[in-house]
């Protein structure tokens, strides 16, 4: 296993040379000791030995952690391979697929034009969209043949930040509009081909599970917020990506697909097998060394510890640099970031009590959701030791990642292995950060 803290790691690391890449001396560089950051050395060094488990009894192939305080990252561990089969290790410029976790990126992309007026959140999506002027809800019958009303009111931008725009995904599998999803070629990829623009007229053409903002169900809604961000700025959502937030603010590794030497740093995806062990699946995990067609800002992006760890700082209000700007680049203003972290579910309701929370990337009870990000209200509904106002999300080959602005924290954990759902990462991950506070 590797483990580093502040006491055992040098600052700064050196730049060396990877497959004919030079790798920043900032990646992921201790930047504060421990006991200096308000943690437990000897409770940290826990985290390790609890998930080498979930490694050596073949759970897993490998994983890599970070623990930041106040902006400094104060320790990192990694255990396993990111490629089992040819014996490669995880290394701390490992590419992982974060699935889900780019969904805060696409909402800070649309938070970014929404400060500079492009829209405002109640605008109708059909305003970028057309094709969500004329949208319909099911209200009975069966995917085969289904009876529809019309919508009473508009899908709007802030419908697709919170999940209440009614749309669905495929692989819920538990309602007959999610039946119709599949049939149209949308469970856990897409059309071969098909434009985000042609995704979006697909999913509007599909009866909505629940009039606007009646209900919450996790969905397309952030690809289609994507496609929002490209019309009202009028560039492909990677170049609006590349230009806007990932060049700012250094995460040079982030992107929609890996070729080349980039390629070889790639995670290989994993499910699970007949025997409960990891097993890949290079046909799922191939499509990230391809150029999409679709930009799908729900779920597109491969990205590194480093890299999402600077754009996790970015949303922190720490000591010298407020929310929404890290190293003197801001992209949001701290009253925006703060708007974004409220709980936005009609009447304070949390998961659980509004509407359909059938499959996500976080607890159900006690949490709320903001504008792109899950918000943590109650953690003894939860049962969850966290704070209040805790910020978290997840992506579906079980990565995971969460802010505590209470106590200054960012967490995350990245891993290759879907669903999500198979092992309990992530709240034992929470015990185990949790405990280790001083």
């Amino acid at each position: 296993m590797t483990t580093r803290t502040g006491a055992d790691c040098p600052r700064p690391l050196p730049a060396v040379r990877v497959a004919g890449r030079v790798l920043s001396v900032n990646e992921l560089k201790i930047e504060a000791e421990p006991g200096e950051a308000g943690l437990d050395a000897g409770r940290l060094a826990r985290i390790g030995r609890h998930f080498q488990r979930y490694v050596d009894d073949g759970r897993l192939a490998g994983w890599l952690l970070t623990v930041s305080r106040n902006g400094k990252l104060a320790h990192v561990a990694s255990y396993g391979s990111r490629d089992a089969e040819a014996g490669l290790p995880v290394t701390h410029d490992t590419l992982w697929r974060v699935y889900s976790m780019t969904k805060p990126i696409t909402s800070v992309a649309a938070m970014m034009l929404y400060e500079e007026g492009a829209f405002e959140l109640t605008d109708p999506v059909s305003k970028f969209i057309p094709s969500f002027g004329d949208v319909r809800v099911y209200d009975g019958g069966s995917d085969l043949k289904p009876v529809t009303v019309p919508a009473t009111e508009p899908v709007r931008i802030w419908h697709l930040l919170t999940h209440t725009s009614g749309l669905t995904y495929g692989f819920h599998r538990v309602h007959p509009v999610d039946a119709l999803y599949r049939a149209a070629g949308y469970e856990w990829g897409t059309p071969r081909g098909a434009t985000l623009e042609q995704g979006c007229n697909t999913w509007a053409g599909i009866p909505l599970l629940f009039q606007p903002g009646a209900e919450w169900n996790y969905s397309v809604a952030t690809d289609v917020l994507g496609r929002v961000v490209e019309v009202a700025s009028g560039q492909p959502l990677d170049s609006f990506f590349a230009s806007r937030i990932l060049g700012p603010l250094g995460m040079t590794d982030t992107s929609f697909h890996a070729v080349g030497d980039d390629a070889s740093r790639l995670a290989v995806l994993y499910g699970v097998g007949r025997d409960g062990k990891a097993s890949r699946l290079d046909s799922a995990g191939a499509a990230a060394t391809r150029k999409p067609t679709m930009l799908c800002g729900g779920h597109g992006l491969l990205s590194t510890a480093a890299d999402y760890n600077r754009f996790l700082s970015m949303l922190l209000d720490f000591p010298g640099s407020p929310a929404g700007s890290l190293d003197g680049t801001r992209l949001l203003s701290p009253r925006t970031v703060r708007y974004m972290g409220r709980n936005h579910l009609p009447g304070g309701a949390d998961l659980v009590t509004f509407g359909r929370p059938l499959f996500a990337e976080a607890p159900l009870r006690g949490m709320g959701f903001g504008l792109g990000l899950a918000v943590m209200l109650d953690p003894s509904a939860a049962k969850y030791d966290c704070s209040p106002g805790e910020l978290s999300w997840g992506g579906a080959a079980s990565t995971a990642f969460w802010i505590d602005p209470v106590e200054g924290l960012t967490v995350t954990f990245f891993t290759q292995l879907l669903p999500s759902s198979t092992h309990p990462i992530r709240p034992q991950l929470r015990q185990l950060v949790y405990q280790a506070l001083t």
